[in-house]
């Protein structure tokens, strides 16, 4: 019964975001029309605008540590897109009050005060709401914010010789990114961040920069030719054999379990 009353809410929640224009734009994610695919094509795109351009296009994939289960859920926006009265109340129910226990051990219950309901329909939506706040962080750096629920993509175009300034603002971004997330309870995880420059052969290699400074780390992180964000290998001259490869791979090996099991 509570997830019909989930999808009900969901439903009606989305209309209201939907007409009032209220979701996040550079959000993928439990949105109609959007998906992993519009995620990608939307950096793949601008990077491929600016190649054409002759410009190459720093990339950070960003990983948020265990994000559903951080959301402090006093501070959910519920009453920043509009909720009042009886539908406030229910949402404040719906987030509050729960408790968990260890089913191994003879663990006493605890009360969970942070993070959505698991399994819930209205949790993902919940979280981009949560998380909406972010665009303006990275924007006002410059830097154009891509996300997929809690995978974040960040990326700056510039000049091959200005690749310095460009590093320079990605960082001052990612620090300013890093303090927002710390008072939402959030935490990014500098140690699975990946670094890549994109653009055509003859301008990455102009770029003399290998390493970007992440966060307070004491070493910066190394810049990587290839990397995997939302399930597709991204390359940094742009070119999709090493995800095709993998993709043929996987099918060839699918296709040989079918064969053995008939």
């Amino acid at each position: 019964m509570s997830k019909v009353i989930e999808r009900a809410v969901t439903k009606q929640l989305n209309e209201c975001l939907t007409d009032h224009d209220l979701l996040p734009r550079d959000q993928s994610a439990y949105r109609k029309q959007h998906s992993t695919e519009t995620a990608m094509l939307r950096v793949l795109s601008d990077s491929l605008t600016a190649a054409d351009e002759q410009r190459v296009t720093l990339l950070g994939l960003l990983d948020l540590t265990a994000a559903f289960d951080c959301v402090d859920c006093s501070g959910c926006s519920a009453t920043s897109i509009g909720l009042t009265g009886t539908a406030l109340c229910w949402m404040s129910w719906l987030l509050t009050g729960r408790t968990q226990q260890v089913a191994y051990t003879t663990a006493p219950t605890r009360p969970v005060q942070f993070g959505v309901p698991k399994g819930s329909v209205l949790g993902p939506l919940l979280f981009v709401l949560y998380t909406a706040e972010l665009s303006q962080v990275v924007t006002k750096h410059g830097i154009v914010l891509h996300q997929y629920a809690d995978d974040c993509q960040v990326y700056v175009t510039t000049s091959p010789n200005d690749t310095s300034s460009a590093v320079d603002q990605f960082s001052r971004c990612l620090n300013d990114l890093q303090r927002w997330l710390s008072k939402s309870r959030l935490l990014l995880n500098p140690t699975k961040t990946q670094v890549l420059w994109l653009g055509p052969k003859c301008q990455v290699e102009r770029v003399p920069i290998c390493e970007v400074p992440v966060l307070d780390r004491p070493t910066a992180v190394k810049v990587v030719d290839t990397a995997r964000s939302i399930g597709v290998i991204v390359n940094s001259h742009l070119i999709m054999s090493a995800h095709v490869t993998t993709i043929c791979r996987a099918a060839y090996f699918q296709l040989r379990q079918i064969r053995l099991v008939a």
